[in-house]
């Protein structure tokens, strides 16, 4: 019809031209920027990206309604993640203004010695992943804690950050309750169980690995030094705060609300309302000394309350360390954190819409001649799709879709394409500054991305060792003869 314009499929130059934006925008903003590069630059470098890649949209015959259009779908998929961080938030602050957060990190600093204190930390967040099949929960609950015990103890956040991540990770991925774990098999076209024990075999050395790696580094710290930060963390946290195992009722009660299912936001919000009954019972003197005035004690306490809901807890103590570690929270908190998801969703959107992801992932299949290669090919895809599409679920369905039949053709085993996913789609995601999960884990923990990056041991490992089995065949599963017959018949 006249009017009509044709639209042109990508090609694999042009696909690369958004990508090459982005990248060279992003090394930019990490040299020019360093440890800020996410409290905008990224966001810049991300928006930029997406407008390159709608401007080959256009010269393809893509019209900007339509555009428009998937970049709105884009974002709405990231409106639940954008909420459960302000939840979160919130949940931080109020934490820390109720005690919940000060007798956690006091009884950790009480507990854990500091030699094994990193791989203590890996442990601790492994199994309470494993039960509640959440690594987010893990992270904004425990990690809070064990960030603030690492900083008494004068250990490092960093490495901190990274053994929490990575037994966060290693739980989530193993736990039957986990969305992910379920996702990951239902794409690929096996059941769950079967998927959770093809996993073992490269998901228990990958951790044991790591797990030797943050005891090694545990041995070389200085105790001595450890036990005087230890004795004066202990005195201040005594001092601002009231201590008492009451104070941990809010972190059961959201641990076993998502044990259950529950969803995150009520479940987020009814830990955030538990510590403010806690906080008005037993914190007084805290929030009473939060920065502001008012008529009387009652407004001043309902002053304090709402501040720190929306713009976080502050403590003046006197101890530059502490207060940096409890001045925070507040739904204003994640505000740049939720910017850098926003833009990262446009990138994404539109390099899907305008066929520019897939004419990639088609083009990395051409490479595709052995087993070895084929995982390796849908492990790069898997960090190809978290580094362009933000998400970590669509790191799992978009390959997830595209190689199912590659796998059957090549006489393998679907469970070896949903372990795969899981190897690299999964563990990858929060090492990301602009991923929902990288973008999460910094602003919870309060560690910037690249900062505990090189310390997710567990989650460097993990694809390294999927790509060395899909290599040498070890634990490589073929297709069952009679499922064999039928991937035949159906393609």
């Amino acid at each position: 019809m006249p009017g009509n314009i044709e639209i042109s499929q990508p090609t694999v130059i042009q696909a690369l031209l958004p990508i090459g934006t982005l990248v060279a925008l992003l090394s930019c903003s990490v040299y020019l920027f360093g440890e800020d590069a996410s409290y905008g630059p990224n966001q810049i470098a991300l928006c930029v990206g997406a407008a390159v890649a709608a401007l080959v949209g256009r010269h393809n015959g893509q019209k900007w309604n339509e555009l428009e259009a998937s970049i709105v779908a884009g974002i709405s998929v990231a409106i639940k993640p954008c909420l459960i961080l302000f939840s979160v938030g919130l949940l931080i602050g109020t934490w820390i203004m109720s005690g919940t957060v000060p007798t956690m990190i006091y009884y950790s600093l009480l507990i854990l010695d500091p030699a094994i204190f990193y791989a203590a930390t890996c442990v601790i967040c492994a199994f309470i992943a494993l039960s509640i099949g959440s690594s987010w929960t893990v992270a904004g609950t425990v990690g809070i804690a064990l960030i603030g015990a690492a900083a008494g103890l004068g250990l490092s956040v960093e490495i901190t950050a990274g053994a929490i991540i990575s037994g966060a990770y290693f739980g989530d991925k193993m736990s039957p309750l986990s969305e992910t774990t379920n996702l990951a098999p239902a794409v690929a076209g096996t059941d769950l169980f079967t998927h959770i024990g093809h996993m073992v075999w490269t998901t228990v050395p990958s951790i044991l690995v790591a797990l030797i790696l943050f005891t090694v580094i545990g041995l070389n710290i200085d105790s001595q030094s450890s036990a005087d930060d230890l004795a004066i963390t202990l005195q201040l946290i005594l001092d601002n705060f009231a201590i008492n195992p009451l104070m941990l009722l809010p972190v059961l009660v959201l641990l076993i609300m998502a044990n259950r299912k529950m969803p995150p936001i009520p479940t987020i919000l009814s830990g955030a309302f538990l510590a403010v009954l806690l906080a008005l019972l037993f914190q007084r003197p805290a929030i009473l000394a939060l920065p502001g005035e008012a008529p009387n004690a009652a407004l001043l306490l309902f002053r304090g309350i709402w501040l720190t809901l929306f713009d976080g807890f502050v403590l003046n103590s006197g101890n530059a360390t502490l207060d940096d570690l409890m001045t925070r929270g507040g739904m204003s908190s994640m505000l740049n954190t939720v910017w850098l998801i926003l833009c990262a969703m446009v990138f994404g959107a539109v390099m899907d819409h305008t066929g520019l992801l897939r004419c990639l992932v088609n083009y990395a299949l051409s490479f595709v001649h052995s087993t070895g290669s084929l995982i390796a090919t849908t492990i790069a895809t898997c960090i190809g799709a978290n580094l362009i599409t933000s998400d970590q679920y669509i790191s799992l369905v978009l390959p997830g879709r595209m190689y199912k039949l590659e796998y059957q053709n090549h006489n393998l085993d679907l469970k070896n394409l949903s372990r795969t996913l899981e190897d690299s789609g999964t563990i990858t995601s929060p090492l990301i500054p602009w991923n929902t999960c990288g973008a999460y884990m910094a602003g919870t923990l309060g560690v910037a991305t690249f900062s505990y990056l090189p310390y997710c041991f567990f989650n460097l490992i993990n694809p390294l060792v999927a790509v060395l089995y899909g290599f040498i065949g070890f634990r490589i599963t073929p297709l069952e003869p009679e499922s064999a017959e039928a991937a035949t018949s159906t393609s």
